[in-house]
């Protein structure tokens, strides 16, 4: 018996507490154990990362579409520079996003990504990203926001990635809350800002 000495209504109670405890251990740590799982395996559309671009080029050629989308409430325009490339698979390319702040204040982003279809999502290597670090648009800025990557030659190898032609490379942005530093320069900047009523 694990709660020898509580009897009735207690050691219910003690047992429950205990339980939600547990559970909610475990889905803190399901979060980290997801995010690892997902990366290793490219499940559900996880992407790669790499230092260097591939020592393999095959002959082959695979269509790379870009897609772009804003989460609700996201103030600024995104969309890629071009819809498509074809690349050969093992290649570096070098494809751009393009966003905008249309509002008269400073917004903070960050992107989500994933690649279609999931099977792909492994072999999608990227070398440098804009989503790897936080964006910040200044009122009315314009940015390039590049994204180096590569299709690893393993996918011809795969008993489905052989059969992919085409990927698709998905970016979500997200609002997020300005830096410190720039949240305080906003607020040092704002009209009546230190006034006394």
């Amino acid at each position: 018996m694990i709660f020898p000495r509580l009897q009735g209504p207690q050691r219910t109670l003690v047992q429950t507490v205990s339980l939600v405890v547990a559970m909610a251990s475990l889905s803190f740590a399901a979060v980290p154990f997801y995010d690892w799982f997902c990366r290793v395996t490219g499940f559900g559309g996880t992407t790669s990362v790499a230092d260097a671009g591939s020592d393999v080029i095959l002959d082959r050629t695979i269509k790379v579409r870009f897609d772009a989308s804003l989460e609700q409430g996201m103030p600024w325009t995104f969309k890629p520079a071009v819809p498509s490339m074809d690349i050969r698979i093992g290649e570096t390319g070098l494809a751009f996003y393009e966003a905008h702040n249309p509002t008269d204040r400073p917004v903070a982003g960050t992107a989500s990504f994933n690649v279609f279809p999931y099977s792909a999502g492994g072999f999608f290597t990227k070398i440098e990203c804009f989503c790897f670090t936080e964006q910040v648009l200044q009122p009315g800025e314009t940015v390039q926001m590049p994204v180096s990557f590569y299709v690893d030659p393993a996918l011809v190898d795969d008993r489905e990635g052989r059969f992919v032609n085409e990927i698709v490379l998905s970016y979500t942005f997200h609002l997020t809350p300005l830096p410190d530093e720039q949240a305080a320069l906003t607020t040092s900047t704002a009209p009546n800002a230190g006034a006394v009523n």
